[in-house]
């Protein structure tokens, strides 16, 4: 079975954005691409009837919405299989369950009712935090999101070894013409924080660096052998994760990082750092569940 590309549409131009950047990615893969738009107006409208001049405002938006973005796609891609669909439920709900069977779920970051000081519309934030695929938020710099760089970032954090994340990087870039991966783990030695701490020249880092190569190898080991096309550059960086990935992220065309999911958790499960980049990223940001 062939797994789609979902997107979630509400008609923003940061939506249009997403939808322009799931084209290309659908192409790249050759998967089909499903749009959805998601609207409780049945809810609200009641039994109304789906024709005639007496429509529920909201269906009309919907129907107009939907049928903009599919044609959007279509010229964007003809190449691509294009399908779309109006949910009658809450966005977050209906992105959740088409996740369920979808090769990934893309989402724009900011959404119609969106608060102009927010960084991040809530329900990318939320269907990032609960998804169980893969969720790219299309966000950063025009030449980022275009695809300038064919450059993408991962973020390796402490479950390094078998990491979804990894797998789905490689993937990503072997697709990218120049198939470039830019493997980050940051690294920090305590001892040199604290200033009254006496500490030997070019010891004390010795460890820690040595502990983030390790991770890097772990975790990038294993899909460079499935993907031997992928030139593969491995940084250990000394200072805090959000700042490494960050000033990766402002020469690629993706970032990837794992999110961890807990069985049996029903609340956001996003750590600081994939919530920093998620708000901040100069590129699109993926985030790839990893089992606990």
């Amino acid at each position: 079975m062939e797994f789609p590309l979902v997107v979630g549409v509400d008609g923003s131009d940061s939506s249009l954005e997403a939808v322009d950047w799931a084209v290309d990615e659908a192409s790249r893969h050759r998967i089909p691409l499903r749009l959805v738009y998601a609207s409780l107006w049945e809810r609200y409208e009641g039994t109304m009837p789906a024709f005639g001049p007496r429509r529920p405002a909201e269906q009309v938006l919907a129907e107009q919405i939907i049928a903009a973005a599919s044609e959007r796609a279509r010229l964007r891609g003809p190449e691509v299989k294009v399908s779309a669909e109006v949910l009658p439920e809450d966005t977050v709900s209906a992105l959740l369950r088409e996740g369920r069977s979808a090769f990934a779920l893309v989402t724009g970051h900011r959404g119609r009712g969106a608060l102009a000081g927010l960084l991040l519309g809530s329900v990318g934030l939320e269907v990032a935090a609960r998804a169980t695929c893969p969720v790219i938020v299309v966000r950063g710099a025009e030449p980022n999101v275009r695809g300038a760089f064919d450059r993408v970032v991962l973020g390796v954090g402490d479950t390094a070894e078998g990491s979804e994340a990894a797998a789905f990087a490689f993937r990503e870039a072997e697709v990218r013409e120049s198939s470039r991966l830019h493997a980050v783990r940051a690294w920090r030695c305590p001892a040199l924080e604290l200033p009254d701490v006496p500490v030997v020249q070019g010891a004390a880092p010795e460890p820690h660096l040595r502990a983030a190569e390790q991770a890097l190898y772990s975790a990038v080991h294993a899909p460079a052998g499935e993907h031997p096309a992928v030139a593969v550059r491995q940084d250990p960086f000394e200072g805090p994760a959000r700042e490494a990935l960050l000033n990766a992220a402002a020469t690629a065309d993706l970032l990837v990082v794992g999110a961890r999911r807990r069985d049996g958790t029903l609340g956001m499960q996003l750590g600081p750092v994939n919530h920093a980049v998620l708000h901040h990223a100069s590129c699109p940001v993926a985030v790839v569940p990893e089992p606990a």
